[in-house]
């Protein structure tokens, strides 16, 4: 069931980042601000999702790991706690900075300078998250490892 658990919640996590990530930057560049006001009121609500998810396909991780720490579980278990830092300490009080501004219609220089900064911290998880799907589809043979 574990295995079944980790690379579901995995794959929510990742899905879920991207949403926010891509709805984000579209509504940013091709929509009005009615539709970015409605993206980023959304987005918080999205972390009823998003940090369970994240918790389970931690949490499984480990227990899959037996307490192997080398290799490749190492490289995805070093990277887990620089998705939760920068979850917890950057983009969800930016997310809720942004959610704040954006239902204020104060759509000013500091608005969009911590945009970007969201954009840049959203992007670093996704690769992070990225890094740990590929590790462990290799893990199960479902991705080839290319020869260095």
């Amino acid at each position: 069931m574990i295995g079944i658990i980790h690379p579901l919640a995995g794959a929510v996590a990742i899905l879920t980042i991207a949403t926010f990530w891509l709805s984000t930057a579209l509504s940013e560049l091709f929509c009005s601000q009615t539709t970015i006001i409605a993206v980023k009121t959304a987005i918080p609500w999205g972390f009823l999702l998003l940090v369970p998810a994240i918790a389970l396909a931690g949490g499984s991780g480990l227990t899959l790991a037996k307490g192997r720490r080398g290799g490749v579980i190492g490289s995805k278990i070093r990277r887990m706690p620089l998705v939760a830092v920068n979850g917890v300490l950057i983009l969800i009080p930016l997310a809720l900075y942004l959610s704040f501004k954006a239902n204020a219609d104060s759509f000013d220089t500091a608005f969009y300078a911590v945009q970007i900064l969201e954009l840049v911290a959203g992007a670093a998880n996704l690769t992070l998250l990225g890094l740990n799907m590929r590790d462990g589809l290799q893990m199960k043979g479902r991705l080839r490892r290319k020869k260095a």
